[in-house]
Formats: C-alpha cells, sequence, structure tokens
C-alpha cells in the first residue's frame, strides 16, 4: 500500500480498518493503537488477549520526540511461581497483567477521544462475533491442551465440544459485557474494579495467594527509549530491561566493523551468512547479562561501544575454520539433514501459545506508533475470568543459559526482561521508518534494520528475505530455505550445518511496517506474509 497520508498495518484486516476509522473520527495515533488493540485481543486470541502485555513507541509530532511505555506483566514480590497446570501440559505460571495498566498509562498521556468511544469496536465484534480463520483455528489446535484443561477455557473456545470451524462465527458475550464495563469505569475496571476483584478471588481459589493491591504493585514505567545512530539514521528503540535495543546496536556495530557492506547480504553471500550467525549467536550469549535496571548494572557503554565492536568482529572473523568442513557436516548430520533434502524444524516447542501482535501508526499530524502487545506475561494461564481467557507467563525464573530471552525476578519488583523490539527510525531529525514483529522481536528486526539500512533494501522487499535463528551451539544454523545453493555449500564447508524453517515460516515473526516515501512525502505500508495481516491507509 502507497502514497497515503495516514497509514495502518497489524495482522488482522478488521483491526487495521478499525485504526483507520479512528483515524478518520478524528482521533490520533494514539487513540487508534487502544481501539486496534482492544479489538485485537477479541479476535486474536490465540496472539494477544486483555490481561497481557504492552510495549508502546511513540513518536509525538508536536514535542518532535519519542517516548517509551514498558507494561509488561509482573511477578509477585516475595511470591514463589505459581504453575496452575502440571509443567508437561503447561510450563507457564501466573503473572499479574499489564495490558490494561498499559492502555490506561497511553490514553492518559496522549489520547484525544473519549474512552468509551474507543471501546466499541471490541464490544461490537465480541458480541457479534467474527469468523473463524484457518491460521487462528491451527494455532488454538496446537495448544488444545492448554486451552482445554479448566472448564472455563472449555466453555470458551469449545463451546459445543470441539473447535468451531473455519468459517464459523464465533462470539463472546461474556466478554462484550466485560468490555462494556470497561467503557463506563475505564482502565480501573482490570487493576481495581470488579474484574480485577473477580481475578483476585480466582487465583486465591486456586491456590495462588495474591492480594488485590498487588494489581497495582508494579504500575507501567514510561523510560527513555534507546537510540543510536547508525550511517545517516537515527535509530529508537526500546531500553533495557527490554533487550532489542542494545542488542540491535551491538550486531549492527560488529556486523559494520567486519566490513559487512563489501562482504555482502547474508542470503548471497557465504561469508556474509557465516558472521550474520555467528554475530547473532555471540550478542544473544553475551545479552544473558542484561536485565531490569532497577535490579542490575547495565553496562550500556561496553556493550554499544564501537572499539568493543572492532575487537569482537576480530576474535570471530579471527576464529574462521582453515579448511573445508564439509566431510564433518555429512558425516556427523548425514547428507538427508541438509536444508536441500530435510524436513523442516518444528517451532511448536518455542512457546506455543504464548504469541504476539505488532500495529504500525501513521496519522496525518505525523504521530507514529509501533507497539507490541501480546498474550505473554499475563494473567492466569489456562483460565478464563469475566470472558478474558489468559495464557500466563512463559518468562524463566532460573538462568539456564547465557541466551534465556525472557527471565523474571521474584523480588525487586522489577521488571520482566523480554525481546519486544519496536522501532523507529530517523533521518534529518524526523521519523521515516516504522516497523516492529511478533516473534523471536530482537533477531528479527536486527535483520529487517540490516537489509534495509546496510544494503537499502525496499522495507517490504527486505521482510521477504529469509529469517534466521542465532547460530546454536552444536553449529546447526536454523533459517527459512530460499537459500542459493552456493551460499548452502559455501556454508557448509565452513562447518555449519543448515536446517530449514520452511519457506516462509509464521515462528520467525509478522513485520507491521510503515515508512515515507522521500521522493513524495507520502507514507507506504506493509503487512508480511508469513502471516494474515494488511496494510492500508486514507
Amino acid at each position: 500500500m502507497k502514497g497515503k497520508e495516514a497509514v495502518a498495518s497489524t495482522s488482522h484486516p478488521l483491526v487495521t480498518k478499525t485504526i483507520l476509522d479512528t483515524l478518520e473520527a478524528g482521533g490520533n495515533a494514539a487513540d487508534a493503537a487502544i481501539a486496534g488493540s482492544l479489538l485485537q485481543a477479541v479476535i486474536e486470541p490465540h496472539m494477544a488477549h486483555h490481561a497481557g502485555s504492552v510495549n508502546f513507541l511513540f513518536w509525538d509530532a508536536d514535542q518532535t520526540r519519542a517516548f517509551q511505555l514498558n507494561s509488561t506483566g509482573t511477578l509477585v514480590s516475595g511470591l514463589p511461581r505459581f504453575y496452575p497446570m502440571p509443567r508437561d501440559i503447561d510450563p507457564r505460571f501466573a503473572c499479574i497483567p499489564g495490558f490494561m495498566p498499559g492502555l490506561g498509562a497511553i490514553y492518559d498521556r496522549f489520547a484525544s477521544q473519549p474512552w468509551s468511544d474507543l471501546c466499541q469496536p471490541a464490544i461490537k465484534v465480541a458480541r457479534e462475533g467474527y469468523t473463524m480463520y484457518a491460521f487462528q483455528y491451527a494455532l488454538l489446535d496446537s495448544t488444545w491442551k492448554q486451552r482445554t484443561y479448566f472448564p472455563s477455557s472449555r466453555d470458551l473456545f469449545t463451546p459445543d465440544g470441539f473447535w468451531p470451524n473455519v468459517g464459523d462465527r464465533v462470539t463472546n458475550e461474556d466478554l462484550a459485557q466485560t468490555l462494556e464495563a470497561l467503557a463506563k469505569e475505564g482502565p480501573e475496571y482490570f487493576t481495581t474494579g470488579k474484574w480485577a476483584q473477580h481475578f483476585v478471588e480466582c487465583a486465591n481459589q486456586m491456590g495462588w495467594p495474591i492480594e488485590l493491591s498487588d494489581m497495582t504493585a508494579v504500575p507501567p514505567r514510561w523510560q527513555e527509549p534507546f537510540e543510536f545512530n547508525h550511517g545517516q539514521d537515527l535509530i529508537i528503540q526500546s531500553s533495557p530491561p527490554e533487550q532489542a535495543g542494545i542488542f540491535t546496536r551491538y550486531v549492527l556495530g560488529v556486523l559494520d566493523a567486519l566490513g559487512i557492506q563489501d562482504i555482502g547480504h547474508y542470503t548471497q553471500s557465504v561469508d556474509g551468512l557465516y558472521y550474520m550467525a555467528h554475530v547473532l549467536r555471540w550478542v544473544g550469549n553475551e545479552l544473558g547479562l542484561l536485565h531490569d535496571p532497577e535490579l542490575f548494572e547495565v553496562p550500556i557503554e561496553q556493550w554499544t561501544s564501537d572499539a568493543y565492536h572492532r575487537t569482537v568482529a576480530q576474535i570471530i572473523k579471527g576464529s574462521r575454520p582453515r579448511v573445508d568442513l564439509s566431510e564433518h557436516v555429512h558425516l556427523t548430520a548425514g547428507k538427508n539433514a541438509m536444508i536441500s533434502a530435510g524436513a523442516p524444524v518444528d517451532l511448536s516447542g518455542k512457546g506455543p501459545g504464548a504469541n504476539s501482535c505488532e500495529l504500525s501508526i501513521v496519522d496525518a499530524d505525523g504521530n507514529w506508533v509501533q507497539m507490541l502487545h501480546t498474550c505473554q506475561s499475563g494473567g492466569i494461564p489456562g483460565v478464563v475470568v469475566d470472558g478474558v481467557p489468559m495464557t500466563g507467563s512463559n518468562a524463566e525464573t532460573i538462568m539456564r543459559d547465557l541466551r534465556s530471552g525472557i527471565i523474571g525476578w521474584t523480588t525487586g519488583d522489577g521488571r520482566i526482561k523480554s525481546v519486544a523490539a519496536s522501532t523507529l527510525v530517523l533521518r534529518d531529525g524526523k521519523p521515516w521508518l516504522g516497523l516492529g514483529s511478533p516473534g523471536w522481536c530482537k533477531v528479527t528486526v536486527a535483520q529487517m534494520l540490516h537489509s534495509i539500512l546496510d544494503f537499502d533494501l525496499d522495507p517490504y522487499e527486505a521482510s521477504l528475505l529469509p529469517r534466521m535463528f542465532p547460530l546454536d551451539d552444536d553449529y546447526t544454523l536454523q533459517i527459512e530455505t530460499r537459500l542459493p545453493k552456493d551460499v548452502i555449500d559455501g556454508i557448509t564447508k565452513m562447518g555449519i550445518q543448515v536446517k530449514s524453517l520452511n519457506r516462509f515460516s509464521w515462528g520467525m515473526g509478522s513485520f507491521q511496517i510503515s515508512w515515507r516515501d522521500p521522493r513524495t512525502g507520502l507514507l507506504n505500508a506493509s503487512a508480511d506474509p508469513r502471516r494474515i495481516g494488511t496494510a492500508d491507509g486514507r
């Protein structure tokens, strides 16, 4: 979609339409983000819900500055983790919701429309229903154990004893009534009002001894975004405990020190692929030490130092293999494990049922929103309270390895370390690009920015390129297929076994992107084809 004055990109066409309708009715980008996310939590319960989490990045055109809100779900200080289901069915535990407190904070600071008006699209769809679609059906079915363990969840998701079929109308009258109360009473309905009280009562009955005061003990945190220069651009991302800002700076810095623009893009160059895989792994390992700065020291200066990046580049470059290792890969993995013939990697174990949605919005006044909201880190997993389904938190509270991506600490009222990676890019002091994605966000956003900024690729074309996980410790590289054979053969000679993630893998994210055409000044937007997203504008 190109050549518009206001744009939106989301993972569902109804959400995109609601956002643009809100803008057309006089709302700004923050109003539209609130209305859109409230609706999205109705029609994408496999990705988000009203007791989840919010990470919000906002460019205020009047103040010409960016703001960041962290409203992830929080752990209750002094209480052990509470697992309502057996670990072999669902390893997630309960936590205090952050979604509605986050929307309340956004509304108080930036919104212009009546709160009740922003709730109406979600109420209407909850009551009248939406059409079950294939992607949703597949993800719900993949988590059937979790979603049918408790009676409240069975009643919601399998009202007749089975999932609604693709094409069926899906309604949630209990949620419609809850959202009507939310429209009247405001976000406090979910923090101190009846819904919050019912949430606490349910938790207590299940054996989780929280109190109503815990619902507001750790309020949403407004914090200065993490900013850094890359070439002619200023990149704005989330500050710690979110990892993405420092992760992106570190990755791009080391790649720059390696001279990556002369080496070539990782989809076309053996050395480019080798270095990208190793840099993602190195940075991911090291940032295992990054946690909430309210609880830990964070050595930002060291991790963002050009001199340090040059040292890391020298180590990675200086540890390349001297000989052809293809025979080793074939003998240890077998030729059938190669990407040209191997079965796709199963991603179902990488967080089923705990997914996210990204919104990209630009209004006609030049306010920009990049916002990730997610069912991760929200509520009591597998339980429905007053129509609101919840999935809990998949944060770890024991460091299993340095690459543990989502970590929480059960003391000190800190925030969970997470991977949200909503991004704004400024050129000549003004935003020209906004992007973000669910699905291994910090890793995929770094790859996207590398393609767009280092190789001057069109943002949508960049989103079509193969994406990868960091190199695993056993020297296997999981990447979407579509690499040239000579690149596969070349990386095999360097001792790396390539594993297929299918041609396009929904688990590698779904970018929602907005950008301004430098020639016309008009806005473009795109939605990643890995899911069912839609971009549009007015």
